[in-house]
């Protein structure tokens, strides 16, 4: 059992090299990796399934998925088959991280790091244009606000819309941990939204934080000049190809993007230690003077290979730099 020495959240898992023995077992075999990214890019599978697209016998895939069980690497359930039940497997982690370095544990112990799968948003309520696609596909129709509610979305690598906002409910670690939250950021890859791409089209992209507005930062445009690093090649060049890496940080003293102050609202203004989770809303604010839409970049495109991440900063740890998009 990885027991309390694993870090976990929705998507998110740091193993202590030393002591959780069993998921480094769970991690050393080529079948078990396949298995796990089978399961990460496509969703969850049964037996039978995993066996016939990994192309090996049913028996191995049992042995295997066996292990992965005992390492809490995956999750299953009963579900009903043609003929009785079958097993179904999920995996719980997109990322997993491996520390080599257990002499040094202020980063775990300090820094609570989350990623968000971008199709995972509980809410939203947008406008054309606007549309999802995984890394292999359009998801629905394109400019069709319903089709926001497709369970689909939450295979979603890039989304984008007009008018409107996402939002999104990160756990609240830092309160299962009874400790104090001293700061706060969100990174990740947007830019601008329009149809077709133009460098020179500034948005005014907003965050809020618990409900309450925490800034607001211009983007300069949609970029489409060249292929994003890791947009697929299906995807087609007139379409937005990557956005920048942005890295919004609330403090005790104000929130921040890069060197530049956003505004006066303070960790202590987002009643933090009330809540087992954290709302944040990406959108644009009808009252800012340039709503040029946005795209959001997730895993599979853009420029980098990541979703939303949330970063705790708890109690102990050193002042935040101020460190330049």
């Amino acid at each position: 059992m990885p027991g309390a020495e694993a870090r976990r959240d929705r998507s998110f898992l740091v193993v202590n090299a030393d002591r959780q023995y069993q998921v480094l077992r769970g991690l050393a075999s080529p079948v078990r990796l396949r298995i796990l990214r089978l399961l990460n890019r496509h969703g969850p599978k049964n037996i039978n399934q995993i066996a016939e697209v990994l192309g090996l016998p049913q028996s191995t895939i049992v042995t295997n998925v066996q292990v992965l069980e005992e390492a809490e690497l995956i999750s299953t359930s009963l579900g009903k088959a043609a003929k009785g039940q079958q097993k179904v497997c999920a995996a719980r982690y997109a990322e997993i991280v491996v520390n080599l370095d257990p002499e040094d544990p202020s980063r775990e112990r300090n820094v609570v790091e989350v990623e968000m799968p971008l199709g995972l948003y509980t809410s939203s309520n947008v406008s054309a244009p606007c549309g999802l696609c995984s890394t292999e596909r359009i998801l629905g129709v394109l400019d069709v606000p319903e089709l926001f509610l497709d369970p689909r979305r939450v295979q979603a690598g890039l989304i984008w819309f007009g008018r409107g906002y996402v939002e999104y409910k990160f756990p609240n670690n830092a309160k299962v941990l009874n400790q104090a939250i001293t700061a706060l950021e969100f990174e990740m890859e947007m830019s601008s939204e329009v149809p077709g791409t133009n460098a020179d089209w500034p948005s005014d992209i907003s965050l809020w934080v618990n409900g309450r507005k925490i800034g607001t930062w211009t983007c300069p445009g949609d970029y489409g000049d060249r292929r994003g690093i890791y947009t697929p090649h299906w995807w087609k060049l007139e379409g937005s190809q990557y956005g920048i890496l942005t890295t919004w940080r609330i403090t005790a003293d104000g929130t921040y993007l890069g060197e530049r102050r956003l505004s006066d609202v303070a960790t202590t203004d987002l009643d933090l230690d009330l809540h087992h989770s954290i709302k944040v809303r990406i959108g644009i604010d009808e009252k800012e003077g340039r709503p040029g839409g946005v795209n959001i970049f997730g895993r599979g495109f853009g420029n980098h290979n990541q979703d939303i991440k949330m970063r705790l900063h708890l109690e102990g740890m050193k002042a935040l730099p101020h460190v330049p998009i």
